[in-house]
């Protein structure tokens, strides 16, 4: 019997396309969403709607780390994934292999961390600034609400979480994505529970300080326990083997940054803008109907960005096949999973619409939260072609995420003074879900044809996207 129940268990993770990595992602982002509706119901209980504003807001505004961070973390990703296919690291930290890839990897590890240790320092010196103009330029009418402590701790928190990131993504890059994974689910655990505690104690709007305190905390354990890999690559001199700044990271870099910041501030600028517009109270809304959708999506993308150290490494052996095979089935799964999550959330929230009318009224309203996330979906496919472009250490999504972010961000500006929330999701539908999609597939179909059957450099690709 035990065996039966085995056997159909590995089956169905097989059919599903649940690994280790992406289990522990799913099981993070699951814990996210269930989490997040025990928030959603603290926030309902213990903040006001002003300060339910500046809960999300916060959140929102820093997410302008893109700025600093120039997508520097996915570089770092594909650049490890690209030389470890040459090596072999044991789980215990011993590499082995080709010499000048093995220098070439510390040179990597060596400029990310240098690079995040002094843009860390911009970052929070920026972000303290800004927000302090932003909050005393826009105070509500329905009272004063203490923000400043709050303020100055989620961004001193959040210095510590982006300075380990690039080591992060740089582990995934050599392998070790299970880990990180596990990594991410102590952290979404251990941040719910400082923010919870943040709650109870009557001090809400420390909570999404609280939440990256707890990230940071279960971080440092990964750190830890990967000082035998780390360390040593910290202390390789590189020699003649050190990786180009100018002439190989900073071409890929800047087109993912300025594609990272075109896709990312998206979302982070919809409360803000409508907290400016339309006050705290429809910011909220916004804010908590943009958690509830992107979590979801998240959920579902974990399919695809856990295997993005494998892509690269499959590209760097040319095993072009392997790849396509991984990435449809991938994407198969992912997005249908997706669609029925999203089904049932809309499920739920007409549930909670009938019987807890109170609760329901700090979403949007169901046929727009409805757009919300069917444009979820449309970015959850674009963004997975982008990924597998991607790993190829190109980036041809530039033009499409410049112009998709740019009208998505002129029609928020626009709507958001005339028709509030409900323009802002479906400007951000048109231009950030439909454009996105169309054009992205475009380019899709073109550069993985013609990178797969020739093996001449593809850098004329850009100058047509550029």
């Amino acid at each position: 019997m035990i065996s039966i129940l085995a056997r159909r268990s590995s089956r169905l993770r097989h059919v599903l396309g649940i690994d280790r990595a992406v289990g522990f992602t799913v099981l993070a982002r699951g814990w996210t969403i269930v989490s997040g509706a025990v928030t959603i119901l603290l926030i309902a209980r213990l903040l006001s709607p002003a300060e339910q504003g500046y809960y999300y807001t916060f959140s929102s505004l820093v997410a302008l780390q893109t700025v600093f961070e120039l997508g520097f973390s996915f570089v770092v990703l594909q650049l490890a994934a690209h030389e470890s296919a040459q090596l072999q690291i044991s789980p215990s930290g011993e590499i082995t292999g080709n010499e000048a890839a093995h220098s070439r990897l510390a040179s990597i590890l060596q400029k990310s961390v240098r690079w995040y240790s002094v843009a860390a320092v911009l970052m929070a010196v920026v972000l303290i600034v800004a927000g302090f103009h932003f909050f005393a330029a826009h105070r509500q009418a329905s009272g004063p609400v203490a923000w400043k402590l709050p303020w100055i701790f989620v961004v001193l928190a959040a210095i510590f979480t982006f300075q380990m990131d690039p080591v992060f993504s740089f582990l995934e890059g050599c392998g070790f994505v299970p880990s990180v994974a596990r990594m991410r689910l102590a952290q979404a655990i251990a941040g719910t529970a400082l923010a919870w505690l943040a709650f109870l104690q009557h001090h809400g709007l420390f909570a999404p300080g609280a939440i990256i305190a707890g990230q940071a905390v279960a971080g440092f354990g990964l750190l830890f326990s990967k000082r035998h890999l780390l360390v040593p690559l910290l202390r390789r001199r590189p020699g003649v083997h050190i990786v180009g700044w100018r002439s190989e990271i900073w071409p890929f870099q800047w087109r993912i940054a300025v594609s990272s910041i075109c896709v990312y501030l998206i979302f982070p600028l919809f409360s803000p803008v409508l907290f400016a517009y339309r006050g705290a109270a429809e910011a909220g809304r916004m804010g908590m109907s943009l958690n509830i959708a992107n979590a979801l999506g998240a959920v579902a993308y974990a399919w695809i960005n856990t295997k993005a150290s494998p892509f690269g490494n499959m590209i760097a052996r040319r095993d072009f096949s392997m790849l396509d095979r991984v990435f449809f089935r991938a994407l198969v799964q992912s997005g249908a999973l997706l669609l029925g999550g999203e089904a049932i959330i809309l499920f739920v929230l007409f549930f909670v619409g009938q019987h807890i009318p109170r609760l329901a009224s700090r979403m949007l309203p169901i046929p727009l939260f409805a757009l919300l996330m069917f444009t979820v979906f449309l970015n959850h496919v674009a963004s997975s072609e982008a990924a597998y472009l991607r790993a190829h250490k190109r980036e041809p999504f530039l033009i499409m995420a410049t112009l998709g972010g740019i009208l998505t961000g002129i029609s928020t500006l626009v709507t958001a003074r005339l028709w509030g929330a409900t323009g802002v999701v479906i400007g951000y539908f048109f231009c950030g879900g439909i454009f996105y999609l169309a054009g992205g597939t475009y380019i899709f179909v073109r550069l993985r044809r013609r990178w797969h059957d020739s093996s001449s450099d593809s850098s004329s690709d850009f100058q047509e996207l550029l």
